[in-house]
């Protein structure tokens, strides 16, 4: 069935939208009796936000009003945190938010009626085709190599004169490797200036690898980069929407003409200067996570699993066509995970308990991952 089958004699939507995959959202673990259940499907992080966001956001009650729609403080806040101008940060609707407003400024349909091209890797951020079709553009997938890293390689090769935006995920969302620093520069350096280049970094503050690519140094070089970055992960301030965008003037000032006014609720942004303030307690936090998945990913190579380079707060499991099994045999435990059609399983790391339990059913699962 399409969307269409339940509209209203003569209202069709576009017909893009009946192309277009599904977005699923991690679903919630079943109750078990006897098992305290747990998520590990959505990436989301399992630890509250800091004391100090809750207690500055407790008796906000100014939410009759419409906020700030240039997120003024908070673009300030960030121009603090990263040394840049506070007139290169856009904000958005978490970091997906912030995506479509770069896609619905540089990249769509023309005069002629022929689509832009949107370059990225898949798999990657499920949301890309979706953000891309919905645009109006054309997407470009280029599968990942083995290890589950960017063939950047083949991602230049594919550039053509309607490549208009190219997506880098780093780390790639549901696989894990991060791009380094070197490999980065090169390939911005190979593809025309024109071209609008994309550094997603939802998962940025998890990133232990020293060779890894930071965008803010490399769109302080190119006028053609985006960098985007996100509250929802790091900061446990998911629910709450709230990304931004970093980009030269020349980029900056087209995107403010597509952002969503009121994207950012006043009740986001006092959250997110406030974590931006304490910065050194959500530090501490991620390190318990980045310890938490390091002890996932030894587990699991000592079981002979192979698992790609884990840098965000997620694990990839190359399960191929049991990848339905084993979220099956994870929900029987109270565990939910992300199954991904016949392609593999992502699983975010969680609670110390929830971690240990599925580490207790991949070592009874025979069916180990291999490299794709």
């Amino acid at each position: 069935m399409n969307s269409s089958d339940n509209a209203p004699e003569g209202v069709r939507p576009r017909p893009v939208v009946d192309r277009l995959p599904k977005y699923a959202a991690g679903k919630p673990p079943a109750a078990i009796e006897g098992l305290t259940s747990y998520k590990l499907s959505s990436n989301e992080n399992p630890l509250p936000p800091i004391p100090a966001v809750l207690e500055a956001i407790a008796d906000q009650s100014d939410i009759n009003r419409y906020p700030d729609p240039l997120s003024t403080k908070l673009r300030t806040a960030l121009a603090d945190f990263l040394g840049i101008p506070a007139d290169d940060v856009v904000t958005g609707a978490g970091s997906l938010g912030a995506l479509n407003q770069i896609l619905s400024t540089f990249a769509g349909q023309n005069h002629d009626g022929k689509s832009d091209e949107v370059i990225y890797a898949w798999r990657s951020f499920e949301a890309y085709p979706i953000s891309v079709g919905l645009a109006g553009a054309e997407s470009v997938q280029i599968p990942l190599l083995s290890d589950g890293r960017h063939d950047l390689e083949a991602m230049a090769a594919a550039v053509t004169v309607r490549t208009k935006v190219i997506l880098l995920c780093t780390p790639n969302n549901p696989t894990g490797p991060i791009l380094t620093a070197e490999e980065t520069e090169r390939f911005i350096q190979s593809v025309p200036a024109g071209v609008v280049v994309v550094i997603d970094e939802a998962y940025q503050e998890f990133v232990r690898d020293e060779n890894a690519v930071d965008g803010i140094k490399l769109y302080r070089k190119y006028p053609n980069v985006v960098v985007l970055r996100t509250f929802s992960k790091a900061h446990g301030l998911a629910g709450l929407r709230v990304g931004y965008s970093v980009s030269g003037p020349d980029l900056t000032q087209h995107l403010r003409v597509a952002a969503t006014p009121f994207a950012v609720s006043q009740i986001a942004e006092r959250a997110a200067i406030t974590s931006l303030e304490n910065f050194d307690q959500v530090v501490e936090r991620v390190q318990s996570l980045v310890d938490e998945r390091d002890r996932v990913t030894a587990g699991l190579r000592e079981l002979g699993w192979f698992v790609p380079e884990a840098q965000g707060n997620f694990v990839w499991l190359n399960l191929g066509e049991n990848s339905a099994e084993f979220a099956g045999l994870a929900g029987e435990r109270a565990l939910s995970v992300r199954a991904f059609g016949n392609e593999g399983v992502r699983v975010s790391i969680g609670e110390v308990e929830a971690n240990t339990r599925f580490l207790e059913l991949c070592a009874s699962y025979t069916k180990a991952p291999l490299p794709s």
